[in-house]
């Protein structure tokens, strides 16, 4: 930590309940580390929002809120944490019905979300009354039951971005790439999305490592080979799909973050008819 007590980094701890092994991520609340978050935060399943009983929602509850919900975290718990510090219920239950109202206005089922009263340095002396000890035991609950158990890559729809597109004399056209989700099999019929009209083939072979396998799944870098597919009619940056699964887009609604020129980004403004280079997976 800064001296202003600003996370800059990501910290990451470990945990885990009888249920199940959590990764938890640190993460910076502090405008400036915005991008961090966006690269931190891609992937999570599911957030813990601290909020100070003493104090109510601070400003940076807000952006805490609003950036879960940019960058696409599904579930929010509540920590109302310092409850040791206020001695009137009434207050603690209008910080909860603030809170509550906060999350609803950035699109969060607020009438819903479990919110858990409890004081961090209670629990860190090794208090075991309910505000100490006991609070977190019902959060680790909360999260267990609250935050669904996320879909893991491989119980996806088959998806496989193409890195690569090789001919083989005798055999075919073959792709490479490493499957983002799902599995293939020998036999199964996939798509071509992407850059020019989809179209349907067939995966007849899956090889990894030069050795031939029936099958390939996610996470696993593969060469697919297509049923009669030209050369010629499959390049980098499209994707193989299971039939059905996926559209594509030519049009879409994005959100940027511009980095400054300190960051590494431009020094100069945009101009009218700045063309900037998108990148998707492959290309």
């Amino acid at each position: 930590k800064k001296a202003r007590g600003i996370t800059i980094n990501t910290a990451h701890v470990e945990y885990e309940t009888a249920n199940r092994h959590y990764a938890h991520v640190d993460c910076p609340g502090h405008a400036d580390y915005v991008k961090n978050m966006i690269t931190g935060a891609a992937q999570m399943d599911g957030a813990i929002l601290v909020v100070s009983a003493a104090d109510g929602p601070m400003p940076q509850t807000r952006e805490h809120i609003l950036l879960a919900r940019q960058v696409g975290v599904p579930y929010i718990i509540v920590f109302m944490n310092k409850c040791d510090m206020v001695d009137d219920a009434e207050l603690l239950e209008l910080v909860e019905m603030e809170v509550r109202e906060l999350l609803s206005k950035y699109d969060f089922p607020g009438d819903d979300i479990p919110i858990i009263k409890g004081s961090a340095l209670k629990a860190l002396e090794g208090d075991k009354g309910e505000l100490g000890e006991g609070a977190i035991m019902k959060l680790a609950e909360a999260l267990d039951s609250y935050i669904p158990t996320p879909e893991r890559a491989i119980d996806g729809a088959f998806l496989m971005p193409v890195e690569d597109v090789f001919s083989i004399s005798g055999r075919g056209t073959v792709v490479t790439g490493r499957i983002e989700r799902g599995i293939i099999k020998v036999g199964d019929e996939v798509e071509i999305v992407g850059i020019r009209p989809t179209a349907k083939t067939t995966c007849t072979g899956v090889e990894m490592f030069r050795k031939l396998l029936d099958q390939g799944q996610a996470g696993d870098n593969v060469g697919i080979l297509l049923r009669g597919t030209k050369r010629e009619e499959v390049e980098r940056g499209q994707v193989l799909a299971k039939p059905g699964s996926i559209t594509p887009h030519t049009h879409f609604t994005g959100e940027v973050y511009v980095l400054s020129k300190e960051e590494g980004g431009r020094h100069t403004p945009f101009f009218n008819n700045y063309r900037p280079q998108f990148y998707f997976r492959t290309t």
